[in-house]
């Protein structure tokens, strides 16, 4: 059996003691085919529970896996064009998109296969002291930029080549902190250099397991700047991004989203909605930064027959509850790391909210690791830990954030019971 470190290069974590394990598969900018989706929900059915989980990065998860079927599993995601490769360990991660529905969007779905295929399963950006995220995004809604090692925004998509503003050395997690702007107008040909030289000025400076704000925080802006000029100027330069044999898609139209509670889908879902995708919305899919899925429709006619198609296949467009957008972890389901039954923490949360607070956006994180980035939520719950004072049992504590402007929410209470929890979610506007 592979040890964990060289499972979690594949995408791998362990669930519990009892041998089951959770794959996380890359899907860049959170874009697919209705081929991948429907082998995506084929294998789930067959290898797991049959339900699968949406990323706030927008990769999916499958949970409940024994590891005799693993090998059989990459295979068959590796002939649809999919990996799991870096999606989980020391390595660069999936690249993420939290505007999916933006005009610019083709620009940015291709640049982010580019830079995947180039750094996925590259040897030269693994073993990396921690994980290394990248998002890109189409503009500065959504604040996603301020969380990455390398936050990509576009400024300009009408040039001869995309350029975009650079962020680094952002994080949630334990220690939140905002990104800093590297560099602004970075045209798309530089983007491989420029994120190779980061990449390596993590791995020669930051001890193991720290993330690049760590050691940015330790030189500072200054000389973290001075050592990246230094490497970007004796690393090899590669102008245009290499694809290989994966042929770029540059979708155009309309996206319209299926809201899915909690991020959990079930196989037989996914797998109707590729069939419908296939046949009616142009063989596309995305997976959103808010958990949801999204088609693709090319025209009017085609959004019409889409529409009608849902309808008859009895698939729901409307959330769970009365919150629209509501980002929740695994949590204890799922995850070793949770503290709390997070999905049924977020079912309470929509039962109790006032009508104020309906239309904000919300998310639940099962520990302080914030994988549904609560600080960037308009409420944000974090299971902060476990109260043992009771023999025998243990209750989960909660703190809430609120995010009032453009940086990270700040903590409004902290060690809140459930109980408390609700009663003062009941009061917020």
């Amino acid at each position: 059996m592979k040890s964990d470190q060289k499972l979690r290069l594949y995408g791998v974590y362990r669930q519990d003691k009892e041998g089951h394990f959770m794959l996380r598969v890359k899907i860049p900018a959170g874009f697919l085919t209705s081929e991948q989706a429907t082998e995506i929900s084929v294998i789930s059915k067959e290898y797991s529970n049959g339900m699968l989980h949406l990323t706030s990065r927008g990769s999916i998860e499958f949970h409940w896996l024994k590891h005799d079927q693993l090998d059989d599993i990459f295979v068959r995601l590796t002939n649809v064009g999919l990996t799991t490769r870096g999606a989980c360990g020391g390595a660069v991660r999936g690249i993420s998109c939290s505007t999916s529905f933006a005009s610019e969007f083709p620009v940015i779905q291709a640049v982010a296969h580019k830079l995947n295929r180039h750094f996925a399963g590259n040897s030269d950006f693994e073993g990396l002291p921690k994980k290394f995220k990248v998002g890109i995004d189409a503009g500065y809604q959504g604040a996603r930029h301020l969380i990455q090692d390398i936050g990509l925004v576009l400024v300009d998509a009408k040039s001869e080549q995309a350029s975009f503003d650079v962020w680094c050395a952002g994080g949630l997690g334990r220690e939140p902190q905002l990104g800093f702007l590297l560099e602004q107008a970075v045209p798309e040909g530089q983007l491989t250099h420029l994120i190779e030289s980061v990449v390596q000025v993590y791995r020669e400076n930051t001890p193991p397991p720290k993330r690049l704000k760590f050691f940015l925080n330790k030189i500072g802006e200054e000389e973290f700047r001075r050592l990246l000029k230094a490497e970007m100027a004796q690393r090899p330069y590669v102008e245009q991004l290499d694809v290989g044999y994966f042929q770029l898609i540059a979708p155009r139209g309309t996206f319209l989203e299926i809201p899915v509670f909690a991020g959990e889908l079930s196989a037989d879902i996914l797998h109707r909605l590729a069939a419908i995708s296939s046949e009616h919305a142009g063989g596309y899919l995305a997976t959103t930064a808010n958990q949801n899925i999204a088609l693709l429709t090319e025209s009017a006619k085609e959004e019409k027959s889409f529409k009608k198609a849902l309808e008859q296949g009895n698939i729901k467009t409307e959330l769970l509850g009365s919150i629209s957008v509501f980002r929740v972890c695994p949590g204890s389901h799922e995850c070793r790391m949770g503290l709390s039954a997070t999905r049924e923490v977020a079912q309470q949360i929509t039962t109790v909210v006032n009508e104020a607070a309906k239309d904000k956006s919300w998310a639940i994180s099962g520990c302080r690791n914030s994988c549904s980035q609560p600080q960037l939520a308009d409420y944000g719950v974090v299971t902060s830990n476990l109260d043992t004072t009771e023999a025998d049992f243990s209750f989960p504590r909660f703190d809430l954030y609120r995010r009032d402007d453009e940086k990270f929410g700040r903590c409004i209470a902290e060690g809140l019971s459930a109980t408390a929890l609700y009663e003062l979610i009941q009061t917020l506007q």
